[in-house]
């Protein structure tokens, strides 16, 4: 057995006296210890202490395994890296495979890799690993998605250094990052960077929101874009992506057409005529208020729907509610209420009578008018009134009223405006059988 001599000295009396021990090594240290190799690291790399020495050794794991991102992103994981310093250099060698000049696409000195976002191929297949890799890191890494967010603008915001593939590559990698949900990028910052007036006069920013809408509608459906669109702010600024010689709801719908997006322009056209609908809703509601003459009215309106060809359905619905809007409500009582929303339909009947012009658009109001009267109290009781002073002003059909009231669909207090409307429909059946 190995042992160690140990020599002890104590003081007894005062006086040093040596004692030797032979001792073996398990009593003068713990066996766990015994036999136990001290683990090294894989690979010998100096902590780096600026931008250029980190870009390098970052390049070194990426060329020692050859682009393979599973076992590069192990050994990043391991190796001792400044990522709160240097995270905008990391992503340089992510999407450059270097460094590069400021301001530029030129390389900065020192040693570079291939496998980069720039010089893959411009398809999802190709650019998709890569969004994958930079989710693993950063999930490891809260922090630097703030870096991710910064070096995204930078890139966003010089399209126009780079050539049609290189940008069609980083439309596809910026559509991946939200349909992946890398890590909360927040797409606010993201397409704010592209409201740029030179990169939207020379078509670049068009070119790059296609490509990225088209890549981003393969794995999701317009309602997702549609959220993404709104958490971006940009809903309703989609025109502005266009130059403007070509910022018109026509051009808007020819250039994504073209591109199969139909269902973008769809949604687009819904979205416009909402705008022009709540913008007709506020000028008839003011016009009314103000008990301006109602030809003069009806003219306005008519040159609205000439502007904007706003659907036909849409406008008597917006006519209905415009005209409730500017009903002046005195408040607690009810009879005072229901005595001024009467009086504002009959005022205003001949309004609505004007856009009110086939059967389909009569069944429409009626069931319009229903919904409105079940959810404000103040109307419950008004229902019959309000059918027949639209049917006496030739708003309401004798049929429509007849089919409401014995097919009508809509559930919404069916029961007690059916039962309210008895005496009326018993009138039109006894005038019917008369004649």
């Amino acid at each position: 057995m190995i042992s160690l001599q140990v020599h002890r000295v104590e003081k007894l009396k005062g006086e040093a006296n040596p004692w030797v021990y032979d001792l073996p090594l398990t009593e003068l240290f713990p066996v766990n210890l015994i036999g136990t190799r001290i683990k090294t690291r894989k690979r010998n790399i100096a902590v780096p202490l600026d931008t250029a020495t980190f870009a390098d050794a970052v390049v070194q794991i990426y060329v020692e395994h050859d682009g393979d991102l599973e076992l590069i992103a192990k050994d990043i994981d391991a190796a001792d890296l400044d990522f709160s310093r240097y995270g905008d250099t990391f992503f340089e060698v992510v999407f450059t495979g270097g460094r590069n000049q400021p301001g530029t696409t030129k390389p900065e000195e020192g040693d570079r890799q291939p496998s980069s976002v720039l010089n893959c191929e411009a398809t999802r297949e190709s650019i998709l690993p890569y969004v994958l890799f930079l989710q693993k890191i950063i999930r490891r890494r809260p922090f630097m998605i703030k870096t991710l967010e910064n070096v995204m603008r930078r890139l966003l915001q010089s399209l126009e250094l780079y050539g049609p593939e290189d940008r069609k590559k980083l439309a596809i990698f910026t559509a991946l990052t939200f349909s992946q949900k890398l890590s909360g990028l927040p797409p606010e910052t993201i397409f704010s960077a592209l409201l740029s007036d030179s990169l939207v006069a020379k078509g670049l920013v068009l070119g790059f929101v296609t490509d990225a809408f088209k890549q981003y509608l393969v794995e999701n459906s317009l309602d997702d874009l549609v959220a993404l669109l709104k958490r971006a702010k940009i809903e309703d600024r989609l025109l502005d992506f266009f130059p403007m010689q070509k910022r018109t709801i026509e051009g808007f719908g020819e250039h994504f057409s073209k591109e199969g997006l139909g269902v973008l322009v769809e949604y687009n056209t819904k979205k416009v005529f909402e705008v022009k609908l709540k913008e007709l809703r506020t000028t008839l509601t003011s016009q009314i208020a103000e008990n301006m003459d109602v030809a003069e009215v009806t003219e306005m309106v008519k040159q609205r729907c000439r502007e904007a060809s706003l659907p036909d359905v849409d406008v008597v619905r917006t006519i209905w509610d415009a005209i409730m809007d500017a009903v002046q409500w005195s408040g607690k009582n009810q009879q005072q209420n229901s005595n001024l929303a009467l009086r504002q339909v009959k005022t205003w009947g001949k309004l609505l009578g004007t856009f009110c012009t086939t059967a389909k658009l009569e069944m429409d109001l009626i069931y319009k008018i229903q919904v409105h009267c079940y959810e404000d109290a103040k109307l419950m009781k008004l229902f019959p009134e309000i059918v027949r002073a639209l049917y006496n002003q030739d708003v309401l059909a004798e049929d429509t009223v007849l089919i409401w009231f014995r097919k009508g669909t809509n559930p919404k207090g069916r029961q007690t405006f059916v039962k309210a409307l008895e005496p009326f429909v018993k009138w039109l059946e006894e005038a019917e059988e008369e004649e």
